[in-house]
């Protein structure tokens, strides 16, 4: 029975993937909830029906005591006896039919499926948000965003069905065995429920914002504590703890106060409550008995109507805070769509082919890109790089080099200029077949939280384990690979390495990083100080694999220690976003430029810029 529910809806199913989404609370929730809309009928209609079935036994116990108080006893069996039997059945067995049925709707077939869908869907689109998007946020806040705002939905969708949908079924059917009654009893009713719905709208003016508040101020802690964690070498390293303490404890104060608004409308709700309470049911049952002792009620109604008010006392109370749980967790939602429902800007174009490479030349026209600002990055570069030439970029830090290597992988588009691959403009192309083209060992290259195998098959997942080993062997990583082993006792390739790597040391790290670059073997090799962190015996051991991997591929290689770039056909010094000089390594020595004073004043092998200065 349970799998029959839990199948009613396949939160994974395919749906159109927009490059902007709704950014309107109830666009975007309705977008989301296309899938369930069967269910939510469904679910619904089983709401009405259990609240119905409440109000009738409500009914039903007035008539039964009319019945003791009007029949002798020894005649009531012989006359009403089936009515009581198949009422009897029908609660002993209907009843809870009904009941399962609206309970396994919503537990079920909706809360699994509905946060999982916006679970995978939110992780989906941000997902496919530029690196520039990234860069501009907290990781610790885009993943509580992406984790707090599917359990709200959820929430969101289980008081629409679980109290509203049955409390306004409740109130209606309340209203409708009062009338019957006597259309009198009405009255008190009514005259509550202007004041319950005045309270209820004051309640939920103030819950939504506050809500809100709160949610992002949990937010902003959880930012501020994964952003220590993360960096707690550095934390460490300067002795910093104090400082990471206050600057979560300024984030944690603000999520405090923020609750402490939300509590206080909490609180004015609860009392106020009471309060109203008190006049449902002095008004209702007062009325009824009123009408009693003036004849124009039966000792059943007074029953009805006393059981009804005390139905009613006892719901109100939770109606009330399933609504502003409602829309407390809605003001959750708007939160989390701060992050889910921000458009992608970097896209590819409308049926862009992926990149046809033939040959693997670059061209640069007129590059330029400033991160949104009026200087700094680069600045009207122009160079072509032919198939399988070699290229070095040298330059200051700040010049620009790492900017060139995030606008060739299309991280960022530029903001004037063109950047072609054979060709073709990379803007026009898809961006996962440009990346797939271009093989790039950065200065710190972090590993995925997962085995040392796993982390190597990233480069290919379509390789064979023969292929793996030959890659590693490559990268002189494979013996160190041998000796590891984690806390839970996997060894060698099946070790866990650590978040972001870090149980594995910068060589190692950097040479698991480059036998999963050769084991990509694409054609365009990007090298970002790719030896840096590499001790002089083991960079000299791989160095002639490096070279091994440039053959046959066109290859840009930024590096400080000049001494890795004598080989290159050609070096292209950078300075202050621009091309200062162009030339292979002796011709640029000749010059007596930038590039010769960068090679008299390098220290240890490597640029000297401040000296250079």
């Amino acid at each position: 029975m349970f799998r029959f529910f839990e199948n009613l809806v396949d939160p994974y199913i395919a749906y159109e993937e927009v490059d902007r989404p709704p950014t309107r609370l109830w666009p975007f929730m309705r977008d989301y909830s296309r899938p369930f809309r069967r269910v939510f009928i469904l679910t619904g209609a089983s709401a009405v029906a259990v609240a119905a079935v409440e109000i009738w036994l409500i009914w039903y116990m007035g008539r039964v005591v009319d019945l003791l108080s009007s029949d002798a006893p020894g005649t009531i069996w012989a006359r009403h006896g089936t009515e009581f039997i198949a009422v009897a059945l029908f609660i002993l067995f209907i009843r809870p039919l009904l009941q399962a049925v609206n309970v396994a709707l919503l537990n079920n077939g909706i809360l699994p499926n509905y946060g999982t869908l916006y679970r995978w869907r939110a992780h989906r689109h941000v997902l496919r948000q530029s690196v520039g998007w990234y860069e501009n946020d907290f990781a610790g806040r885009i993943a509580n965003r992406i984790m707090q705002t599917p359990p709200a939905a959820g929430e969101v969708v289980f008081q629409a069905f679980d109290a509203i949908a049955f409390s306004i079924a409740y109130i209606i059917g309340a209203a409708v065995l009062l009338w019957g009654a006597d259309v009198r009893l009405v009255v008190p009713l009514l005259f509550w429920l202007v004041l319950y719905a005045l309270l209820i709208r004051w309640t939920v003016a103030r819950v939504g914002p506050a809500s809100q508040a709160a949610s992002d101020a949990r937010s902003a802690v959880t930012g501020r504590v994964v952003d220590s964690y993360t960096n707690i070498h550095s934390v460490k390293l300067f002795a910093q703890d104090d400082t990471e303490v206050s600057y979560a404890r300024d984030a944690i104060e603000q999520a405090r106060r923020t609750f402490n608004v939300e509590m206080r409308i909490f609180t004015t709700m609860d009392v106020t409550l009471v309060a109203l309470n008190g006049l449902l049911i002095v008004g209702v049952v007062g009325w009824a008995i009123w009408l009693l002792i003036g004849g124009s009620a039966t000792v059943g109604v007074v029953a009805a109507a006393t059981a009804l008010a005390l139905r009613l006392n006892a719901m109100t109370g939770w109606v009330m805070w399933a609504l502003t749980t409602f829309f407390r967790n809605l003001g959750v939602v708007a939160e989390g769509m701060q992050t889910i429902a921000q458009p992608i800007t970097l896209t590819d174009a409308p049926d862009a082919p992926p990149l046809n490479l033939t040959a693997g030349r670059i061209e640069l026209r007129g590059l330029t890109h400033h991160y949104g600002r009026t200087s700094g990055g680069l600045a009207d570069i122009s160079l072509v790089i032919e198939p399988g030439e070699k290229v070095g970029i040298v330059g200051r830090s700040g010049a620009g080099k790492s900017t060139l290597v995030k606008l060739l992988l299309r991280f960022y588009d530029p903001d004037g200029g063109q950047i072609l691959i054979d060709g073709q403009d990379i803007t026009g192309v898809q961006q996962d077949s440009l990346r797939a083209a271009i093989g790039m060992v950065q200065q710190d290259s972090s590993l995925l939280h997962r085995s040392v195998r796993e982390n190597i098959l990233y480069g290919n997942r379509t390789a064979t384990e023969a292929d793996m080993l030959a890659a590693t062997r490559q990268a002189e990583a494979h013996d160190f690979i041998m000796d590891l082993e984690d806390p839970e006792g996997r060894r060698g390739f099946d070790a866990q390495v650590g978040e972001r790597g870090v149980k594995l040391s910068g060589g190692q790290r950097q040479r698991v990083a480059l036998a999963r670059v050769m084991l990509k073997n694409a054609p365009i090799l990007v090298l970002d100080e790719a030896t840096s962190a590499l001790d002089s015996e083991v960079e000299a051991a791989i160095q002639s694999t490096l070279y091994g991997m440039m053959e046959d591929k066109t290859v840009i290689a930024i590096a400080h220690r000049l001494s890795t770039l004598k080989a290159m056909d050609r070096i292209v010094v950078i300075d202050d976003g621009r091309i200062a000089e162009t030339g292979d390594h002796d011709t640029l020595l000749a010059k007596g430029g930038l590039y010769a004073r960068f090679w008299a004043r390098q220290s240890g092998g490597f640029i000297d810029t401040e000296a250079a200065e």
